[in-house]
């Protein structure tokens, strides 16, 4: 529907609130943890994520030489290939030099050239295994780590991570769906009006796409201006500790075992309190973000291997209790040990 050039505005597609505030709200705010983007073929999803070029933050850039200055820049949106090699993602020999110089010099890969940016990675659920982990590794760690024999170099990898999939092609692996923070269904609409709108507008979009950014140009410009004060608003706001309560009974009551659910559902609100330009999340952004960070996190088959963990540990201490008499009263004990077991 469009190219990175001309994007099509985020604001002109149809529908699809989840899916637009799902980007806004990690663009504001990386620590989020990414997002994921699942939906059938033709839904708007790769549109939405190039539509953020008109959004995107200024941001600082350090210098890889020593003794240059920092700029503002914009952000960037980087696209993996489907057909990336790991070479290609991490980094690797510089095959040019090598055969022209007949010297070893290591280049840096899509996750380098992708610090301070956004990483979109198109049907992740597609991708190479290994590929996928040293991108998931990138993004937990903020860095690349490069060896070739000998040489070894490190390369700063910090970037605000997209990935779309059809589900029709397979699933992702649990332990990788569960590095991304937000999750957005991207469903095909089903009222006819609004799909005949997608379809009016798409025509529009083809035919003049100068003409078509230029009516939405005033609303895109206002948000963006948006955008930059949420994240300036972002570092003081507060989470209260009721709200935190709230959050962990909503991830307790709905049996998320990953620790990453708390922290994509309380960044999200703080994320959505700066857009409201507001310094404390309340209990509506915890409603409105929950859905995005708390879907497809359930893991019945870690529900029961717990329950029969919780049982084996019961059977123990009863056989424990029957055979050993119980301990006296413990005194305090100082070295480490003993105080981890004093706080059990």
């Amino acid at each position: 529907m469009n190219d990175l050039h001309q994007p099509y505005p985020l604001l002109a597609l149809v529908g699809q609130t989840e899916l637009k505030m799902a980007l806004l709200l990690g663009l504001i705010n990386p620590n989020v943890g990414g997002m994921l983007l699942s939906g059938p073929y033709g839904v708007g999803k790769t549109t939405a994520v190039r539509a953020l070029l008109d959004l995107m933050p200024v941001v600082e850039r350090t210098p890889s030489e020593e003794g240059g200055q920092s700029q503002h820049e914009r952000m960037r949106l980087v696209e993996l290939p489907l057909n990336a090699r790991l070479e290609d993602v991490v980094g690797g020999v510089n095959e040019r030099i090598a055969l022209e110089q007949g010297r070893i010099q290591l280049e840096p890969g899509v996750l380098a050239l992708a610090d301070g940016n956004l990483l979109y990675v198109d049907e992740v659920n597609l991708l190479d295994a290994a590929v996928v982990d040293a991108i998931l590794d990138a993004a937990a760690q903020g860095r690349t780590f490069v060896r070739r024999g000998p040489m070894t170099r490190l390369f700063a990898s910090r970037f605000i991570l997209v990935g779309s999939m059809n589900p029709e092609e397979g699933e992702l692996r649990p332990q990788i769906m569960d590095r991304f923070g937000l999750r957005v269904w991207v469903a095909p609409l089903d009222d006819p009006r609004q799909r005949l709108e997608v379809y009016r507008r798409s025509q529009a979009f083809r035919s003049d796409p100068g003409a078509f950014r230029v009516a939405y140009a005033n609303q895109t410009s206002a948000l963006a201006e948006e955008l930059a004060s949420a994240r300036a608003i972002l570092p003081h706001v507060s989470v209260p500790p009721a709200i935190e309560e709230q959050a962990l009974k909503l991830v307790q009551t709905l049996n998320i075992p990953s620790h990453r659910a708390e922290i994509a559902l309380l960044e999200g609100a703080r994320a959505r309190a700066a857009a409201d330009f507001r310094n404390s999340v309340n209990s509506e952004d915890l409603r409105r973000v929950a859905p995005l960070a708390l879907r497809q996190r359930h893991s019945p088959h870690i529900a029961q291997h717990s329950q029969r963990i919780a049982a084996e540990q019961t059977a123990i201490t009863t056989a424990l209790d029957q055979i050993i008499s119980p301990p006296p009263k413990p005194r305090r004990r100082r070295n480490t040990i003993g105080q981890l077991e004093e706080l059990e």
